[in-house]
């Protein structure tokens, strides 16, 4: 017996022992953590360390400024990403819940994000008083704000349509409600959820740009970062800033897809719903590092083993709030009574206070006028969906399907989705003033140009998870051509459109607010439209108006999702799912 385990002590020694992969990835991952580290200490300065001027357009700069960025936005992911499982999954399976979450999650995503921050910083500066992390926290909770959304309507759009062949399965095994989550619900919905964190991170550039100078009463915070250097260098007027802001988000985007969302995509191709091994897979040189390690390895077993006994215990899962099929659903009368009628009386009490603010400066014609407003912008949000479905969904499936296409589009689709739009606008303000063209249509395209990615990200994760096997049978029917797109490719993508879909609405939307009232110097171009009207009333501190301007487009939304795609939700659920 002591022979025996000297040599398993042996054996563990042995495999204590680093091979020459271990040497490339020790330092990576060291540098990795040696970097949060760095950045985490600056957050617990104090606020008198945030002195003027924060920002220095001296291009040395950048690295620290992409450091302090990155760090946020990886915060606000992982914020994103826990908020996504608890709030996806109960709306998914909550019947009740269903009806108050799904519409808040409509109106959370329409409404001005950056307006969240006035809501909040003096809350987030109170929980930290005298120091940055008091900021730091307000400027990750924006960015979360613009990421959270359409990864959890992802998420929900995946356990609606799991496969009710795997459900029977997992009933069969007698998996508890825990273990179903974790087993088989949140691998089904990884790879359109991966494909939205890195739709959510692209998007978050957009937003960091504003949020990284916070205004407390009177007086205005900057936290570096490249959000800060590019306001900086836009109200400069200084091109050769804006290149180098440029070339520091080409170099980090790049290192964003190398180092976590190429092998993410990698990793979540296992996961995909099929019978038949797929012919090609993406490929991730990090994954590939990663496994071919010894030491790394064996220091990331233990928690590779607790993550393994936490998915395998069988917590009890309340029956009550687990969605069942339709037809077997049975729920006490009494309990859906109290419920909807606590919703009505505080949608009611809501209403009647917006009423009453709205009421002591306006009357019924503000009223009419913003309506009409709200259906042009309504136009324009609808007709810019449709142009970018056309456009995105035949590229997004040519680009999923073809993994290796995928490895070299991936890149430069993210840098085109965290490319901020803002930048483009001043050509835009000199164009239409240069031709005399009209700005009600003009500006219109600036509404779409942040959120079409939306669409083409959301196509490619469907195409990327369609079943191999299906399309094997598909050729050996020879089937081709449109019928191949109608009956085949569209019906299997289908669900993740309407995610993109309704995510790209609801951006546009909160884009009209920027994109219908755009300044460059001295000139300002404004298309009719409830966007350039919140805009008008925001700069003119007319609290009435905001909130009439921000009601009227939470009800549009609302109206819009419940007749359009709350039925093109249902029909994919029921008619398009991979059965």
């Amino acid at each position: 017996m002591p022979e025996l385990q000297f040599q398993q002590a042996g054996t563990t020694v042995a495999g204590l022992r680093p091979n020459r992969w271990d040497l490339l990835a020790f330092p990576l991952i060291l540098g990795v953590i040696s970097m949060i580290g760095f950045g985490a200490h600056q957050t617990l300065a104090p606020l008198s360390a945030l002195r003027e001027p924060v920002v220095s357009l001296n291009p040395a700069n950048l690295p620290d400024y992409a450091l302090r960025t990155v760090l946020r936005m990886l915060a606000a992911m992982v914020a994103s990403l826990v908020f996504t499982l608890i709030y996806g999954t109960i709306a998914a399976k909550s019947a009740r819940a269903e009806k108050v979450l799904i519409p808040l999650l409509d109106i959370l995503q329409s409404v001005p994000i950056l307006g969240y921050i006035s809501f909040t910083v003096v809350f987030f500066m109170s929980l930290f008083p005298g120091r940055v992390l008091g900021a730091e926290c307000a400027v990750i909770f924006a960015v979360f704000t613009s990421q959270a959304w359409n990864m959890t309507f992802s998420f929900y759009q995946s356990l609606r349509t799991v496969p009710r062949d795997l459900v029977e399965a997992s009933r069969s095994f007698q998996l508890s409600g825990w273990m179903r989550f974790w087993k088989l619900e949140v691998p089904f919905a990884m790879p359109g959820l991966v494909w939205n964190m890195m739709m959510s991170a692209s998007g978050g550039w957009f937003f960091i740009v504003a949020s990284e100078a916070i205004t407390v009463g009177d007086k205005t915070l900057t936290l570096p970062g490249i959000g800060a250097y590019l306001a900086r260098a836009l109200d400069q007027r200084d091109l050769a800033a804006v290149g180098w802001v440029i070339l520091a988000m080409i170099v980090v985007i790049v290192l964003y897809d190398q180092l976590m969302f190429r092998p993410l995509v990698a990793w979540a191709d296992k996961f995909r719903f099929e019978q038949t091994a797929a012919q090609a897979v993406p490929g991730s040189w990090v994954l590939d590092l990663m496994k071919q390690t010894r030491l790394m390895r064996y220091l990331l077993a233990p928690l590779a083993g607790a993550l393994t006994m936490l998915s395998n215990l069988r917590l009890p899962v309340a029956r009550t709030i687990l969605r069942r099929p339709y037809g077997e659903m049975r729920s006490a009368r009494w309990a859906d009574t109290l419920w909807y009628g606590l919703i009505a009386a505080a949608a009611a009490y809501c209403a009647y206070r917006a009423v009453t603010f709205v009421a002591s400066e306006l009357g019924w014609a503000n009223v009419v006028t913003v309506f009409l407003l709200g259906l042009c912008t309504l136009v324009r949000v609808l007709a810019l969906i449709v142009i970018a479905s056309v456009v995105w969904v035949p590229l997004g499936v040519l680009i999923g399907l073809r993994p290796a296409v995928a490895e070299r589009i991936q890149p430069l689709a993210q840098f085109l989705a965290a490319f901020p739009a803002n930048l483009l606008f001043p050509i835009f303000v000199v164009a239409i003033v240069d031709t005399h063209a009209n700005p009600d249509i003009w500006l219109s395209p600036l509404i779409i140009l942040g959120t079409q990615w939306y669409i083409l990200f959301n196509v490619i994760a469907g195409a990327s998870a369609f079943p191999t096997d299906l399309r094997e049978a598909a050729t050996n029917f020879r089937v081709g051509g449109p019928q191949w797109w109608r009956q085949v490719v569209l019906p299997g993508i289908f669900p993740y459109f309407v995610t993109g879909a309704i995510t790209a609405s609801g951006g546009a939307w909160n884009a009209s607010i920027v994109a219908e009232y755009v300044s460059w110097g001295k000139t300002t171009l404004i298309a009719h439209g409830l966007g350039a009207y919140i805009a008008q009333a925001t700069n003119a501190g007319d609290f009435p108006r905001i909130v009439l301007g921000i009601a009227v487009m939470s009800l549009m939304v609302t109206c819009f999702n419940r007749l359009l795609w709350r039925p093109l939700y249902r029909f994919a659920e029921e008619r398009t799912r991979l059965d």
